[in-house]
């Protein structure tokens, strides 16, 4: 029987209800905006369309000036932890976020979060201005308040009690956007000194997951010390490290692991590129989700699997935070490296043809169509 199918059924005897999870820290209210090219009247206007118009138009000003009026579309929840959060709450566990959305109110972006999630705000949303064109997007950030999200921060507002309560008992706890959070190797440090060593190890140790988030921007220093702290948790948690292709390669050369040349073209095999984050990292797992399909080491095996190609996404942006959430279910369900991998790209598969997060009584019809090429 078809991989798919199988774990098609597979899902419908699972129940992600009984599971509990802390996602955090980050968080962005993402501002949807077009340009405007020319004005026809006080409600319709041309659009500057490309990217390279926009570079021409700004281009010509050079030396001089310009004046560029900002439409401002729509809303929408930012932020890696936010998107993945969302996901999640569709396969209906019960979960705490705790993180950057708005204080002491909550920002009204994130007031549509589902009913089971529990929202813990620490600090003022980071603010993207996401200027969009066919050829793509330029995202603006606005990220000072991020500066807040830092350990003493989060004990100032939540408390630590409630920290070790709610690390107690959840089954995943996400800590992603490494990459734009300043503090997060503190946090974690303090998190190693203060919080574990209190803390009595489960028989049955929750994931740990953990997203960089484009570290390109961190320097060489940062990235390794961070990624040194990941086995230091093991004690407590099964740690998974998720990166796209390109973070995959990049982390791998910052760590001098391969030959740079192979890394920088990206020929390094993919089975040799993640058993190699795998081995030197000593963690739980790592996955490696590119474009058209997905891989990862969990517990020392490898399983790769090709995911549903589509050629005009409705979305995009967000798809590697749905992977994420699809995959850590698929782990916490005790399903197989290789199901947890299609349960994955089901997860986003989804989302880039809806444009939305799936629930969780959606994936196994999308297995289905999937099979049997519908999708």
């Amino acid at each position: 029987m078809d991989k798919r199918l199988i774990l098609q059924k597979a899902l419908l005897t699972k129940n992600p209800k009984s599971l509990n999870m802390v996602i955090g820290f980050d968080g962005f209210v993402d501002e949807i905006i077009h340009l405007v090219d020319k004005r026809i009247d006080a409600e319709t206007f041309k659009r500057i369309e490309t990217i390279g118009q926009l570079a021409q138009r700004i281009s010509k000003a050079s030396g001089l000036s310009t004046n560029i009026e900002l439409y401002p579309m729509h809303k929408k929840i930012g932020g890696n932890g936010p998107i993945m959060c969302n996901a999640l709450a569709g396969f209906d566990a019960s979960i705490t976020y705790i993180g950057a959305m708005g204080y002491p109110t909550i920002d009204d972006v994130f007031s549509n979060m589902p009913e089971n999630v529990t929202i813990r705000s620490i600090t003022d949303a980071g603010h993207t201005d996401a200027l969009e064109f066919h050829d793509g997007k330029l995202m603006l950030g606005k990220m000072a308040s991020l500066n807040d999200v830092t350990y003493e921060r989060i004990i100032d507002v939540i408390g630590k009690d409630t920290l070790k309560a709610l690390l107690a008992e959840t089954n995943l706890f996400a800590a992603v956007n490494w990459s734009m959070l300043p503090y997060m190797t503190d946090l974690w440090k303090k998190l190693l000194k203060e919080v574990l060593p209190e803390m009595t190890p489960k028989t049955i140790k929750p994931i740990m997951f953990v997203d960089l988030a484009d570290p390109e921007k961190r320097e060489n220093e940062e990235i390794i010390e961070a990624l040194s702290l990941l086995k230091r948790f093991n004690s407590h948690f099964r740690v998974v490290l998720g990166l796209n292709k390109k973070e995959a390669y990049d982390t791998a050369n910052v760590l001098d692991l391969f030959d740079q040349t192979l890394l920088e073209s990206m020929q390094l095999p993919l089975e040799s590129l993640a058993h190699g984050l795998y081995d030197h990292l000593e963690i739980y797992g790592v996955v490696i989700h590119p474009v058209e399909r997905a891989c990862a080491v969990i517990d020392s095996t490898y399983a790769e699997e090709m995911g549903p190609y589509v050629q005009k996404p409705k979305l995009t942006t967000g798809a590697g935070d749905n992977f994420n959430a699809g995959f850590v279910l698929g782990l916490l369900l005790d399903l197989s490296p290789d199901q947890a991998l299609l349960l994955g790209m089901s997860t986003s598969g989804f989302y880039v043809r809806n444009a939305r997060s799936p629930l969780y009584e959606e994936l196994p019809g999308f297995l289905a169509a999937w099979e049997s090429n519908l999708i």
